[in-house]
């Protein structure tokens, strides 16, 4: 099997593609911008598009991919070695402003997503397209693997009453799409103000690939899923973000593990085994453990709980696992479980839980008696109209 190109692998090497692109460019980018060498992007452009390069953006984590966590901003620089102006989208704006995109021809968008809705990139991207549908800017977006494959989709599809910048489009959680293709369906289906738009596609990629079987390297695309296997779990642990229990954050393997100082994961283990099994939940196995954070929720405490192995990527369903432990780990944890209160994404008014599911019905569910055919009933309300509209767009097979 050959290893997938990129778009920036293709911009990199293809004389013709780089013909096209005469004036000034603008990047956006951060640390996983690389190719299969682990060059990075603006080493690249600064090489193949020599005294064009004028301006690099970065999303949320910043340019260099340091900062942890959410509602942390990043400024503004001029970069000590490169010289060039670093735009933050993830600071007091996170539109670009007119100065920022000021005499920028060509803006290039090299983003590594996860595949899961509740992560910003993709509307970091959707906001810009908006911007720069009134100027004579050509936005192009260097296509990249979904990490978790482009194929297999799961959970609800957002309640566009609960938008926000962890979900601003109706799609599900796993939404099955590269990056590409979510500025696709961003012009087709949810603008009306259109930008010009190309999207550099990927070569030898299959809808069906997950990272692994790309052969590229994988760079953590934000600090806290420094693994492919957190990828995969992010679909479902991300949830935990809008509760009390911690979702590994502090630790080596954030988003692969939850739990919480009053938990006793031994204890509650033959429950959780049981009801998977019930629900006819497979592909991964829960292994008790504490954990320690050294920093966010419980920081300095020791957290019981589960690290969520996975043992069939195909079969491992993320969305639905951390539903079902939420809710049951809601029930034992009893009164020493909260919901998240202080503002979240920049939302003061909503709860984060609800923003994070893009919907108060799940919040609702889980207070109600054992009903886990819920789940699949929820995912399926407005599915058939994502579907035929995806595929649409769609640009691999």
């Amino acid at each position: 099997m050959s290893t997938v190109q990129t778009g920036l692998m293709r911009i990199r090497d293809e004389k013709e593609l780089q013909s096209h692109f005469k004036g000034n460019i603008g990047i956006l980018c951060h640390s996983a911008s690389i190719d299969d060498k682990y060059n990075h992007v603006l080493d690249i452009f600064l090489k193949t598009f020599p005294g064009q390069v004028k301006k690099v953006y970065g999303p949320q984590h910043g340019f260099v991919t340091d900062v942890q966590d959410n509602m942390i901003e990043t400024n503004h620089f001029i970069h000590p070695h490169y010289k060039i102006p670093i735009y933050s989208l993830y600071s007091e704006t996170r539109i670009p402003t007119d100065e920022m995109l000021e005499e920028i021809d060509h803006l290039f968008i090299d983003l590594q997503d996860v595949g899961t809705r509740i992560y910003t990139y993709i509307y970091t991207m959707t906001l810009l397209l908006e911007k720069c549908a009134d100027k004579k800017i050509e936005v192009i977006v260097l296509d990249r693997p979904n990490p978790i494959n482009a194929h297999d989709i799961e959970g609800n599809i957002l309640d566009i009453k609960f938008a926000s910048f962890v979900g601003r489009h109706p799609i599900p959680v796993r939404h099955g799409l590269t990056i590409g293709e979510v500025a696709l369906m961003h012009q087709k289906f949810w603008t009306k103000n259109k930008s010009h738009l190309k999207v550099i596609e990927m070569k030898n990629y299959s809808r069906t690939m997950n990272f692994y079987e790309t052969k590229l390297p994988y760079v953590n695309p934000s600090p806290n899923l420094p693994t492919i296997e957190g990828c995969y779990t992010f679909v479902g642990t991300v949830l935990f973000e809008g509760t009390n229990i911690s979702e590994g954050r502090g630790t080596t393997r954030a988003l692969e593990q939850v739990g919480h100082p009053r938990f006793d994961s031994l204890k509650y283990l033959n429950h959780f085994e049981k009801t998977f099994k019930d629900c006819d939940m497979r592909g991964f196995k829960l292994r008790p453990v504490n954990f320690y954070p050294m920093f966010q929720k419980h920081e300095h405490q020791s957290c019981g709980g589960y690290f969520i192995h996975i043992t069939d990527h195909k079969e491992f369903r993320p969305w639905r696992v951390s539903q079902i432990l939420l809710k049951e780990m809601k029930h034992l944890l009893a009164e020493n479980f909260h919901y998240k209160t202080d503002p979240y994404e920049y939302e003061f008014n909503m709860n984060p839980v609800d923003m994070i599911n893009g919907t108060d019905l799940l919040r609702k569910w889980y207070d109600r008696p054992r009903d886990f055919d819920y789940l699949e009933i929820l995912e399926k309300e407005s599915m058939d109209q994502y579907l035929n509209a995806r595929d649409q767009i769609l640009l691999y097979k």
